[in-house]
């Protein structure tokens, strides 16, 4: 009874994810939470790009609209010097109009860890993971106490999935946890009603007084707002930076304070750490893989990281799915999956990377393109064109770019 194909320890986006995948390729699989759900995740709760794409293979796209949420069109990009430009999300196909959610993270994993519960063999949050079973220096399982236990049982799996975020226990044990400071962001999040000014765009502002960083305001339904500053923490530790108190001065600043003079601030301030895919971690092991925040593959630029966590969890449930067939789930056949991601997402995560530092380091450069696009509708056609369009983003990070606005 306690014998299964696979094991996902984590049961957030990615986590919900690769244990629905699993269950519907035939395998038996084991789902564990250490939290009770529905819980808080501290995140922006932008839900778009690659997470449509998913649930929408997952055939959940039309259901997400029965939780609250609120659909966003677009994006609204202001530049130190307070000028902006909106940009409308927009298809590779002629005439499609596309958009993406917001949706609190409190609502949104739990819808997916509900659907997760009820197609895995097993699915248990309130889990204590306590250790990896090991073989012969491959992982074979897990130990843990289930909820209302006080005994630990032991659970066999032929592959484990770690899809449990940034201090991922099971990175952390198979000694491939990786911290580095320069590819790192440190966030907070804030809850606040009645932000004036709102619209069905979400915001992100490269002002001066989040530099070298970047804040943002998410429209929510009801009236609420996702408000927020996120920064790298070498920076932070290089400049001496109270991040809460940079948050403060930019909503006390002349730009923002007149949109929050009648916002509440809703619960606490809350503070968490985003490993970037600006560098790759270490993915694998001996019949383990680790997807999502575990792997370290939050977006640079943007510091989204649902997208990647749901499309790493279908590559991973894919390679582990194969190896199993093959009765081989060992480190250099599970290889496939770091190899998999790198062809998938690796250019694009580099890509955000450059994109991140022409933001944060060359301030006059956001001024260029944000003040040009505000003033020309052909510009910011140009840029929005870029932006919507992985190939065209490039662009963005050439010299010849920029010389071109100079003369646009």
């Amino acid at each position: 009874m306690n014998d299964f194909d696979i094991i996902i320890v984590g049961g957030g986006p990615g986590g919900s994810t690769a244990a629905m995948m699993s269950a519907r390729k035939g395998l038996k699989t084991m789902l564990v939470e250490k939290a009770k759900f529905p819980r808080d995740k501290v995140c922006g709760d932008a839900i778009s790009g690659k997470s449509i794409n998913i649930l929408r293979d997952l055939n959940l796209l039309d259901e997400i609209e029965l939780i609250p949420q609120l659909r966003a069109n677009g994006v609204l990009f202001s530049s130190p010097k307070g000028e902006s430009i909106n940009i409308r999300f927009r298809s590779k196909t002629p005439g499609e109009h596309l958009h993406g959610y917001v949706c609190q993270r409190m609502e949104f994993d739990n819808f997916l860890f509900e659907h997760a519960r009820s197609e895995a063999q097993l699915c248990m949050d309130g889990f204590k993971i306590t250790e990896l079973l090991m073989d012969n220096n491959q992982v074979v399982g897990i130990r843990g106490i289930p909820p209302g236990d006080k005994e630990a049982t032991d659970y066999r799996a032929k592959v484990v999935i770690g899809a449990d975020g940034y201090k991922s226990f099971v990175a952390r044990t198979l000694g491939i946890y990786s911290y580095d400071s320069a590819h790192t962001l440190v966030a907070l999040r804030a809850y606040y009603h009645n932000v004036s000014d709102m619209t069905d765009f979400i915001e992100i502002h490269y002002v001066k007084e989040s530099l070298p960083g970047y804040f943002w305001i998410f429209p929510l339904p009801n009236g609420l707002a996702n408000v927020g500053i996120g920064m790298r923490h070498v920076d932070i530790k290089k400049h001496d930076i109270d991040l809460n108190q940079a948050l403060e001065n930019i909503m006390k600043s002349a730009t923002f304070a007149p949109r929050f003079v009648g916002a509440e601030l809703v619960d606490k301030i809350k503070g968490w750490n985003l490993p970037t895919g600006s560098i790759f971690r270490p993915n694998y092991a001996d019949g383990a893989l680790l997807v999502g925040d575990a792997a370290g593959l939050i977006d640079p630029f943007t510091g989204e990281g649902i997208g990647n966590a749901m499309l790493s969890a279908e590559i991973a449930v894919n390679v582990a799915a194969a190896a199993i067939a093959e009765g081989n789930t060992g480190r250099q056949r599970l290889s496939e999956y770091d190899s998999l991601l790198k062809k998938e997402i690796g250019s694009e995560l580099s890509l955000s990377y450059r994109l991140q530092r022409i933001g944060t380091k060359f301030p006059f450069l956001l001024n260029l393109v944000i003040g040009k696009a505000s003033r020309s509708k052909k510009v910011a056609e140009w840029i929005s064109a870029m932006i919507a369009d992985e190939e065209s983003k490039q662009d963005l990070t050439s010299p010849l770019t920029y010389l071109r606005l100079l003369w646009a």
